[in-house]
């Protein structure tokens, strides 16, 4: 069996996520705190009991999922599940640092303030109220590529996300977006909808936060990680750390490939994907793309038992 460890991105944040893995496994636990001292206030609080608006601010939703991925990871390692239990890592957007961090190229800390950064620089790179994203749902890549080009008429309207055969998310102005709504009606499209976000992520209008992404990711140390990353922007397994700088930045305004980056997958042998951290989004987004690869989400100790007996299993098969 092949495995692949996978991290969710931004929209799976929900108030009360991590807390009973915390209150289960001390290594957890100790995740929340060190991103609490590397962001220099408690975030954990903000995650565990505080306002659903405030933690879905793109600066503390980036960091808060990134926690509780990791906090996810560190359970199961403490029941002796580890990275090696996987062939590959890949993660959706922001997915893309749990990922890494979980495997070992980028500090915890480090991570959390990259994050704290890249969230704060990507709601700063646009005013609120200028940008806008939909999915299109029903809609093949290629279609939505060429019907956001056509609902540009100047400005900025991009694919922005290729999460699965029938939905793709696009990015840009919110005229032009709007304009792209309502091609995608007169295309066939099932839904064509404004996505509740507060700005326009994964096209040009994000390069100023690409520049700051650029400048802040030089600071910072990157090793090789423990397990290939399927990058998003290649859909393609990396392990050289400056090749993952570069595309980290280019992330910031490039296309999510997630449909291609299950497929690489599916293609490569992974029969078994865990989804580690909060919400089932990208397991859903799995079964609609490999039907053959089987989706467990890791989010709650009770997920880490079941994980947990599952792999015994399948390491007592083999």
């Amino acid at each position: 069996m092949s495995r692949a460890f996978v991290f969710p991105g931004q929209g799976a944040q929900t108030i009360g996520m991590g807390k009973a893995l915390a209150a289960a496994y001390p290594a957890a636990k100790a995740v929340f705190d060190e991103v609490d001292d590397a962001l220099g206030e408690p975030l954990s609080d903000l995650i565990w009991s505080g306002d659903p608006d405030v933690l879905t601010l793109t600066k503390n939703a980036q960091p808060a999922l990134m926690a509780t991925s990791l906090a996810g990871m560190r359970a199961l390692e403490a029941e002796g599940v580890t990275m090696a239990a996987a062939d590959y890592v890949a993660g959706h957007s922001l997915g893309e640092y749990s990922a890494l961090a979980a495997s070992g190229a980028i500090s915890l800390s480090d991570t959390a303030r990259l994050l704290r950064t890249r969230g704060s620089a990507m709601q700063e790179a646009v005013p609120v109220g200028v940008g806008a994203m939909a999915a299109l749902l029903g809609l093949d890549f290629d279609t939505v590529v060429s019907l956001a080009a056509e609902a540009a008429h100047g400005q900025v309207c991009q694919a922005a996300n290729d999460n699965d055969p029938g939905q793709v998310v696009v990015s840009g102005d919110k005229a032009a977006v709007e304009r792209a709504i309502e091609l995608a009606k007169t295309k066939g499209a099932k839904r064509a909808i404004l996505l509740p976000v507060s700005a326009p992520f994964h096209c040009a209008l994000m390069a100023p936060a690409a520049d700051i992404m650029a400048q802040a990711l030089a600071e910072v140390a990157i090793v090789s990680p423990a397990l290939p990353l399927i990058a998003n922007v290649l859909a393609e397994p990396v392990t050289d750390p400056d090749e993952i700088r570069q595309l980290l930045v280019a992330q910031v305004t490039g296309v999510v490939r997630w449909r291609e980056t299950v497929s690489w997958l599916g293609a490569h042998g992974v029969t078994d994907i865990w989804e580690i951290g909060a919400g089932k989004a990208l397991s859903g987004m799995v079964r609609r793309i490999e039907r053959s690869i089987a989706c467990r989400a890791v989010s709650t100790p009770e997920d880490v038992a079941s994980a947990v007996q599952n792999f015994e299993n399948s390491w007592a098969e083999e």
